[in-house]
């Protein structure tokens, strides 16, 4: 069976349909086959990851737990945004040394919670983008907003979607390793999940009656086998394998990887269909909460940051942000990290080197005239009338 190396594994399950044959009509018919087979092997259910940093629940909702990092009570808040693919959102905080919440407290956010949004049970499975997105309205209004958001690969785009359909409640938008332009330099798991009919999709939804099941996705993609060396490269560590040290990681992360979350059919298909067959959010026909989504009006500050080795989401695909948006050159900032998609938010090396200059970022003063000029691209599209 296809495999992405370098550690995408994670990533690459999510659009498995994409990977497992060489034609449309080889792999609707090895899909169906291989779930038949599956339907009843339960396995055994692995324990849900826990981070290792303290934390309290600020706000308990059906799609999402509003999780309490924080150090202090005044401050501007910011949110990390996981991203709602197939595993959890303790890839922040997966370890000691390979924990973004602790190297963002370290660095001096000291407002820190962080949007984890849950498993998809059967009543969820109408639920969409715009649940998500009202989902995560509710966070920031709970905070008292405006806020910091600080978007992972799939919660990159929600957090830029957010950022344009209400921007006066985001002060500063950071994205780390988020497709937002599939057509700029596809990956190959875009080029993949792309070429394949959006019926492979629609059947893979049915199969989960009418969800995304993360245990099945994760069981046929290579047979849940993870290699050592993929884990050693994610997580940037210089234990060797085989070492006692490597080995509790190594148990750690296999644990986190072990559990999966299930998707509404709703939301996995359009998130199919919008981002990577249409590239809506790109070429201006994302719709969200009713109004479509111009990614002209923003002037936010925002910082992006890419792998050179990430094989889900190319540095293109992110960075073709900046000829987007109206953010000033000064205000926007572009760093490539010697990592892989999954290094970006757990290795070692990235969390030392890159993210405290994002935290020093957070913690600059807003420029008054970024404030102004988004102030005044809000009053000048208030007007505009919204596409249904």
């Amino acid at each position: 069976m296809a495999r992405l190396p370098g550690g995408q594994f994670p990533y690459a399950a999510l659009f498995w349909p994409a990977l497992v044959a060489v034609s449309a009509s080889e792999t609707a018919s090895f899909m169906t086959a291989q779930f038949l087979e599956m339907m009843g092997d339960g396995g055994g259910t692995p324990q849900p990851p826990e981070g290792v940093t303290a934390s309290e629940i600020a706000l308990d909702l059906q799609a999402v737990r509003l999780r309490d990092f924080s150090l202090a009570e005044r401050g501007v808040p910011t949110i990390l945004c996981s991203p709602f693919a197939l595993h959890g959102a303790v890839l922040a905080d997966l370890a000691t040394e390979h924990s973004l919440v602790a190297a963002l407290r370290s660095a001096g956010i000291e407002r820190l919670f962080m949007a984890e949004w849950r498993s998809a049970s059967p009543d969820m499975r109408f639920l969409g983008i715009d649940d998500y997105l009202a989902a995560l309205n509710v966070l920031v209004d709970h905070l008292g907003g405006p806020v910091d958001l600080v978007g992972l690969c799939q919660g990159g785009w929600l957090s830029l979607t957010y950022a344009a359909r209400f921007p006066a409640k985001v002060r500063k938008l950071v994205m780390v390793g988020t497709p937002v332009d599939i057509a700029a330099r596809p990956s190959k798991l875009s080029a993949l999940a792309e070429a394949t009919p959006l019926a492979v999709f629609k059947n893979l939804v049915s199969l989960g009656d009418g969800r995304v099941i993360g245990r099945n996705l994760a069981r046929v993609w290579r047979g849940g086998v993870v290699e050592a060396d993929d884990i050693r490269e994610s997580l940037q560590t210089p234990q060797p394998a085989g070492s006692p040290e490597f080995a509790r990681l190594e148990a750690t992360f296999r644990n986190w990887n072990a559990w999966t979350l299930d998707m509404p059919g709703t939301y996995y298909l359009e998130v199919i269909e919008k981002l990577y067959k249409r590239n809506e959010l790109a070429t201006g026909g994302f719709v969200a909460l009713g109004q479509r989504i111009d990614l002209t009006r923003l002037r936010l500050p925002m910082y992006l940051l890419a792998g050179n080795a990430d094989e889900v989401v190319t540095a293109e695909q992110l960075f073709a942000v900046a000829q987007l948006v109206r953010t000033q050159k000064e205000y926007l900032r572009e760093e490539v990290a010697p990592s892989n998609h999954l290094g970006l938010f757990m290795g070692k090396r990235t969390l030392e080197e890159y993210w405290p200059r994002i935290a020093a970022w957070l913690n600059e003063p807003l420029p008054h005239s970024t404030a102004d000029d988004q102030a005044a691209a809000d009053d000048a599209s208030g007007s505009a009338p919204s596409a249904a």
